[in-house]
């Protein structure tokens, strides 16, 4: 029997065994012949890895926890708690937490992520507010007040001298605000960058700066007269953070020229585009916050010729806890044909109020004001340092984690560091960043609403991984990939799989976790499969090798060969373009070498010559043709 009618056998005995099956496929094109995106390791990221009180040696839980499950980047700087940070004395003001004053050492935090996780970076942050934590004389006794509980209070001002209020009258302020100049201290540009001489300057602690080149520009500066207002009870205007920023970025630069400069760091969907509550008004025209910011960012550029971005920074906390809701959220910010149902401040994307305007694509409006404002090679890239979901469904995380890392590295997005954490996150986390490759490739979906793929590629195009999601809530997809560009040799291939995760956490370690290892069988370059409801799975590919030398030029040699299909005889055809040694090989389906067929030198020019397929069975080869300068591969089938 010919191997392509045992192949179609075999496929029709597996879809007559199994009821989930007969269904309407979805198929996959994946195609390696279109360019590459590089894939940013950091976009294997996490909020608060790092021991930053103690424990200047040794190991932790969690830091373990990370290794194992891949973590390539860590941000350290802790939200709003980095604003009013003091390096010198090691101290923050925890703005959530009745202004107190607690010791923060991010020496040992850095030096942790040092040693004992290589080949990571960090990121901490600048403070731009102007003011940082001096003391822990004068902090509120919450202790004494309620054995330090927390209630609806903790976020009065009560650092300071304040009296608590109680009641909830007086919108919740305190009855009596404390006095921040009693705890904080004035804290200028050349001060918050000064950690970069501590850390890296000739006297400091010699850490590698190369591992910590991303510096946040503070963090939700938008919103400080919420979150910081002791220090800042009115709002600063958009032009005034500018300019305090222009004042760290420059100094920053000065210090530590390959320093990595990451802003605005805004806090949600509304401060995406809303600086306060109206438009920002710039020569005659109101802005939204992004797009202001990234234009102002473009013109001190230009006016002092002195890099002030390198990478565009926001915060991402949507409400929903709707599964089917929350499956659709990677949408948010490069989809241009998704309408978000959040959508709030994007309405207010001109200027005013329009309710029309209600898909978000925020990274892709980034991307499109940065080439407008600063040109199109302007080399900014894009972040998520802080994101967090409000549905506490396993599975839900897990896919939305697993979707949004796959829109990252589709899109080339540099950082993405959730916040929030919550179980099924680190296992979508370790099956990413275990398991992915270098490149992504690309990939369409006739389903894309709830079917993705995001393969990935090694360097040499060897080694494939393709991530398949399946969004339904309840029904298993069938999947067929097809390959351009990537021959996929006849085997079974190993799958990993995510789903039907509980309540608690499984992820114990690379070696315990809930993946679910299956095999899918490959035939004829191509690959069907099913996949369970509401599940993430990755299939580990590799290509058939037939030998070729990756550094022969692969267009100055031509060939073909007909009749193929064959029967005994085949005439190959080709062309030299000087005299050279040429040697054809036959391959079979799985990469193993059937026969040299010929081995001889031939003059430049056209060239035909007979090949006999007498006593070579039945099935699909590989012909290779290798000159002395270049090297062809022609697929053959014989029946």
């Amino acid at each position: 029997m010919k191997l392509s009618s045992i192949l179609k056998y075999l496929f029709i005995l597996l879809i007559s065994t199994n009821v989930g099956l007969a269904q309407t496929a979805v198929r996959i094109d994946i195609d390696l012949t279109k360019s590459k995106i590089p894939v940013s390791p950091f976009i294997y990221g996490k909020n608060g890895v790092l021991p930053s009180t103690f424990l200047s040696s040794g190991t932790t839980a969690d830091i373990t926890k990370a290794r194992e499950a891949g973590v390539r980047f860590v941000r350290q700087s802790g939200g709003n708690n980095s604003t009013k940070y003091n390096w010198r004395n090691q101290l923050s003001s925890h703005p959530d937490w009745y202004n107190n004053v607690y010791a923060n050492n991010w020496d040992n935090a850095a030096k942790n992520m040092l040693d004992k996780m290589p080949g990571v970076e960090g990121m901490w942050s600048f403070q731009l507010i102007g003011k940082s934590a001096a003391n822990t004389k004068n902090n509120f006794n919450d202790w004494g007040f309620n054995q330090s509980q927390g209630w609806a209070g903790v976020g009065q001002n009560l650092a300071g001298g304040g009296q608590p209020n109680k009641s909830g009258t007086n919108n919740g302020k305190a009855l009596v605000e404390g006095n921040p100049a009693l705890y904080t201290m004035n804290w200028p540009a050349d001060s918050t960058v000064g950690i970069l001489d501590k850390w890296f300057g000739p006297k400091g602690l010699g850490y590698d700066k190369t591992r910590i080149r991303y510096w946040d520009m503070d963090n939700e500066p938008e919103i400080w007269s919420g979150t910081h207002d002791d220090v800042m009870p009115t709002q600063c205007t958009a032009e005034e953070f500018m300019q305090l920023y222009f004042k760290v970025a420059k100094a920053a630069r000065a210090k530590y020229p390959d320093i990595k400069l990451v802003g605005p760091v805004t806090a949600n969907e509304w401060q995406w585009y809303r600086y306060g509550n109206d438009g920002i008004p710039s020569g005659g025209k109101k802005y939204c916050w992004l797009e202001f910011f990234i234009k102002r960012i473009s013109e001190e550029e230009k006016a002092t010729g002195i890099r002030l971005l390198d990478v565009i920074d926001i915060h991402y906390y949507p409400g929903s806890t709707d599964a089917a809701t929350c499956l659709q959220f990677h949408r948010v910010f490069f989809d241009r044909n998704y309408v978000y149902p959040e959508a709030n401040g994007v309405h207010t994307l001109n200027g005013g109020w329009d309710t029309s305007i209600s898909k978000e694509y925020v990274l892709g409006r980034c991307a499109d004001w940065l080439t407008k404002y600063i040109g199109a090679n302007h080399g900014v890239g894009l972040a998520i340092t802080e994101t967090g979901m409000a549905s506490k469904d396993a599975n839900v995380q897990a896919l939305w984690y697993a979707s949004t890392m796959g829109e990252f590295m589709k899109n080339g997005v540099t950082i993405f560091t959730p916040w929030s954490w919550d179980t099924g996150m680190w296992e979508a986390l370790h099956l990413f960043s275990r398991y992915n490759q270098k490149n992504f490739v690309k990939a369409t979906s006739q389903d894309e609403l709830l079917v993705s793929a995001y393969p990935t590629t090694d360097v040499n195009n060897d080694s494939l991984s393709v991530v398949l999601i399946n969004r339904s809530l309840t029904d298993k997809k069938l999947v067929n990939l097809n390959f351009t560009g990537y021959v996929v040799g006849l085997d079974a291939y190993p799958m990993y799989s995510l789903s039907k995760l509980g309540t608690t956490e499984t992820f114990i370690s690379h070696a315990k976790n809930a993946l679910v290892k299956s095999t899918v069988l490959a035939s004829l370059n191509q690959i069907s499969v099913e996949l369970a409801p509401m599940s993430v799975n990755t299939i580990l590919l590799r290509a058939l090798r037939v030998g070729v030398n990756p550094d022969l030029k692969k267009n100055s040699l031509k060939a073909s060969v007909y009749p193929n299909p064959a029967n005994d005889l085949v005439q190959l055809d080709f062309s030299l373009p000087e005299k050279s040694r040429l040697k054809i090989d036959l391959f079979d389906a799985k990469g193993q070498l059937v026969k040299t067929m010929i081995n001889s030198i031939f003059e430049a020019g056209n060239q035909q010559k007979e090949i006999s397929l007498n006593r070579i069975s039945n099935g699909v080869y590989w012909l290779r043709i290798t000159s002395e300068s270049a090297t062809k591969t022609i697929k053959l089938i014989k029946n």
